[in-house]
């Protein structure tokens, strides 16, 4: 049967590995968004060539080879055109991480979590009009294990779930020469858009308080977060906000406390306290001053497989442009999938008024595309501007 795929990232790169080792199954047709994706790498390498799309909302019907059986979607954000459509005997199917008609949308992982869905799933539906509306090939689900995060449970179940539910759909249309359809009912239908990131400012702190910037390192153990808790409501302050991590078995963390101006001292001098078991603590004030209005807050995400360079790469570059980093977080996460190394990147950045948001995310892009990233930009104005 003669496939047409079309698809990014390390999905689509691992669906046409999956399926082009299968019986009966070849690939006459890999449509892109860019020439260096994984999927468009992975194609070049098994000497299959790519249509790199032009429009990357929109497959147009001259990227489909003429007796096309069947298109495949894997994680894609373009449409599949009438035209491409037709060039197909049997239609096109796509994969979407969710038990449809429920979570229809570009976020459908992301909103199972905010939605608190304690069973998830994936659906092979039939590429139609309308996002995520087609008739349904096959579905699956699975439990959603308490404080999962989305990529967590797209890399432990809804990716290998996916891989398996496009297999069986494509040997079903081989063997019989057909897709199953079952019509969505539209009753339990719901939307899941995708989530704008933006930064979240905290509110100036008010005349009469005093800010504690407090840093706390030491051996991890049980208690440690409460018992600075404790001490912040002993002395009436507000635990405006935090950030704190689990590295190599020690303890790492930092406080942002609003104190009345008359218990600073003795909160601060109770912070200290906790050197005694064995803790570093440092108590710093601050004026909390507000960002200069010739500056705009943006929260810089990048995502990708862990390699050497990225952080100094990304800082040299925001360097160069006068950008400056108020604060900057990275993590390894252990994919299920892969079996390699996710390396992650959030940043709040204070970017020079001249510098348009564009102009950076196209700069960032560049990298992210170098380094085989996934980014997301997001900006909010600066109260008061």
């Amino acid at each position: 049967m003669k496939c047409a795929l079309v698809g990014s990232r390390f999905f689509a790169a691992s669906v046409f590995e999956a399926l082009r080792k299968e019986e009966g199954i070849e690939f006459t047709s890999i449509v892109a968004p860019a020439a260096d994706d994984r999927l468009a790498l992975a194609a070049k390498a098994a000497g299959i060539a790519v249509h790199v799309l032009a429009n990357p909302k929109m497959v147009p019907g001259e990227a489909i080879a003429e007796g096309t059986d069947l298109i495949i979607a894997a994680h894609t954000h373009a449409r599949v055109s009438d035209e491409a459509l037709a060039r197909s005997r049997l239609g096109g199917i796509g994969y979407h991480p969710s038990l449809l008609p429920r979570h229809r949308g570009i976020a459908a992982v992301e909103w199972t979590i905010l939605e608190g869905d304690a069973i998830a799933g994936g659906s092979v539906y039939h590429l139609a009009d309308g996002w995520d509306a087609g008739a349904i090939a096959a579905q699956d689900w699975c439990f959603v294990k308490k404080g999962e995060t989305a990529r967590e449970l797209w890399e432990r179940a809804l990716a290998p779930m996916g891989l398996a539910l496009l297999s069986k759909v494509v040997q079903i249309a081989r063997l019989e020469g057909r897709v199953p359809a079952n019509l969505q009912d539209t009753t339990f239908a719901t939307r899941a858009p995708m989530i704008r990131r933006a930064v979240v400012l905290t509110e100036e702190a008010s005349p009469t308080t005093t800010s504690l910037v407090v840093s706390i390192v030491g051996a991890d153990r049980h208690g440690i977060v409460s018992s600075l808790a404790e001490r912040a409501q002993r002395f009436g302050a507000n635990w405006a906000a935090s950030r704190m991590t689990r590295l190599a078995g020690e303890f790492a963390g930092m406080v942002h406390f609003e104190v009345p101006h008359e218990n600073a001292d003795a909160l601060a001098a109770s912070l200290r306290g906790l050197e005694s078991s064995g803790l570093q603590v440092v108590v710093t004030r601050s004026n909390g001053a507000n960002v200069p209005t010739s500056l705009r807050v943006v929260e810089l995400e990048l995502v990708g497989e862990d390699r050497m360079g990225i952080v100094s790469n990304l800082t040299k570059m925001l360097a160069e442009r006068g950008i400056s980093i108020e604060n900057i977080h990275t993590d390894i996460i252990r994919s299920g999938v892969s079996g390699k190394q996710t390396f992650k990147v959030e940043a709040h950045l204070l970017v020079p008024g001249s510098l348009s948001v564009d102009a950076l995310q196209k700069e960032l892009g560049t990298l992210a595309s170098e380094m085989m990233l996934d980014i997301a930009l997001g900006e909010r104005q600066v109260a008061g501007k």
